[in-house]
């Protein structure tokens, strides 16, 4: 791709959440704090997940990989932004910038496909308990893993090929804390009306039927459960509400960002911190606080490793 020529221009300037200084160092503090907590929680549960030999059901197997793709991907924005809010001039170069668009697409597709084959993983257990062991094998569970990150990795390539095209040789400010495609396509000295609508497709096409599948898995699961005892009811809900209230967390902002062409970028912006930090760092709360399995898990984890020590 010979992007020099086309493009004059060498670096973007990030504009960020705020240009308040005041305003900026609390969220420095505050964003530092909960990047901290998304990776020492997510790391948490990959490790609790790897070392029990209690949690080796495909749903740990899947939330282990979940946790790790949320690590990487709020690691692709939170800490530039983060060093961003204690620097004047928040710059990043033409490639920086393709390829923390690239990273966000990858990590946020493949966490889309992974919530999704979750939710495939939760209708097999409920709707049909006597063949779960034989559809789910590990075998089965590894290729749906792959199939996600081979997902997001081909969904990403061309967003950021579409995005790559495009010349921009004017301004260079970004109105975000990361580079998107939206508010880049803004940028671009040409009509981008086309390319626009291809990468709202892109987007809203994947999110659009990968959260057809997860609410028809759900109707489905809910359904069957009227023939189920009171108890084995209450066991799949609790299963079932963490993984819909991590979807519900996630889905909602993506959708409202990448479904419709921007026309607001600031309003992008505040919307977009809660997929890339908020979720991320709720997943592992709502994961384990609603899963007697994993807090005894990492109890015993823990208590093994102190008596160990």
């Amino acid at each position: 791709i010979n992007m020099e020529n086309a493009s004059s221009v060498k670096e973007f300037i990030l504009l960020g959440l705020s240009d308040n200084q005041g305003v900026q160092k609390i969220c420095f503090v505050m964003f530092l704090f909960f990047y901290m907590i998304i990776v020492a929680g997510n790391l948490l549960i990959v490790i609790t997940v790897i070392r029990s030999q209690r949690l080796n059901s495909p749903m740990y197997f899947f939330l282990s990989y979940l946790s790790f793709v949320d690590i990487c991907y709020s690691s692709v924005t939170a800490p530039k932004m983060i060093a961003d809010f204690l620097v004047r001039n928040k710059t990043i170069s033409f490639v920086g910038c393709i390829a923390q668009l690239f990273g966000v697409h990858f990590f946020g597709c493949t966490e889309i496909f992974i919530l999704t084959v979750m939710a495939y993983d939760r209708y097999i257990a409920i709707c049909r308990p006597l063949h779960y062991t034989t559809l789910m094998t590990r075998r089965v569970c590894g290729q749906m893993v792959i199939g996600s990150w081979v997902g997001g990795f081909v969904h990403s390539i061309a967003q950021t090929l579409l995005t790559t095209q495009l010349p921009f040789c004017g301004p260079n400010k970004i109105d975000h804390y990361f580079c998107d495609v939206h508010p880049l396509l803004q940028l671009a000295c040409t009509d981008t009306y086309a390319v626009g609508i291809i990468v709202v497709a892109n987007s809203g096409m994947i999110t659009l039927s990968c959260f057809f599948i997860l609410v028809m898995s759900y109707i489905v699961i809910l359904v069957s459960l009227k023939s189920q005892t009171s108890e084995g009811r209450h066991k799949a809900l609790s299963t079932c509400g963490s993984h819909i209230s991590v979807v519900i967390l996630f889905f909602g902002p993506c959708t409202f960002v990448y479904i419709r062409p921007s026309s607001n970028l600031s309003e992008d912006k505040s919307v977009a911190v809660f997929y890339t930090v908020i979720t991320p760092m709720l997943n592992p709360l709502i994961y384990t606080l609603r899963n007697e399995e994993v807090k005894s898990a990492m109890r015993k984890l823990w208590s093994r490793k102190v008596g160990s020590e």
